[in-house]
């Protein structure tokens, strides 16, 4: 199965010189985590509802001058629309994303795949399992079962 026949092909981007303001309301709008930035001719970055968050709410920029390009993970992890579903899904895993925007051979932006597609359009349940765990992997130990002041973890039996 093509990355084309389960991906959202109605996908919104907004160019880099966007406010944060205009962003957030667009992913409010649109109920979306992830807006692709695009200039016109390519994708250059991704926005995330974590990049304004982390990065702009956090460092008190202000929303209205704030720009996307500011802001942005500036690292866009693409596959094709013409890729095979597993190869899209082993991005994800080796990436440790949940969603990846699609692109043609032109570079234009085509859609979004993201790992709700692959479980509702994917037969192959191992496929979707896989990715969900690698995705879902820490990529920072947890603090939560930190014993103060040791820092190994703790462990509750019972």
């Amino acid at each position: 199965m093509l990355v084309s026949q389960i991906m959202t092909r109605a996908v919104e981007a907004v160019p880099p010189e966007t406010s944060l303001t205009e962003a957030a309301s667009r992913m409010r709008d649109l109920d979306v985590g992830l807006l692709p930035v695009w200039n016109g001719q390519r994708v250059l970055g991704v926005l995330t509802d974590r990049d304004i968050a982390v990065r702009a709410v956090a460092e008190a920029s202000d929303p209205k001058t704030t720009t996307v390009e500011q802001v942005m993970s500036p690292e866009a992890v693409t596959c094709f629309d013409d890729q095979d579903v597993e190869e899209a899904a082993s991005i994800m895993q080796r990436r440790l994303i949940r969603r990846l925007i699609v692109v043609n051979r032109k570079g234009q932006l085509a859609g979004l795949v993201s790992l709700g597609d692959l479980a509702n359009q994917q037969s192959d349940k191992r496929l979707v399992s896989e990715t969900l765990e690698e995705t879902s992997a820490p990529t920072h130990p947890s603090f939560a079962h930190r014993s103060p002041g040791n820092g190994e973890s703790s462990s509750k039996s019972g």
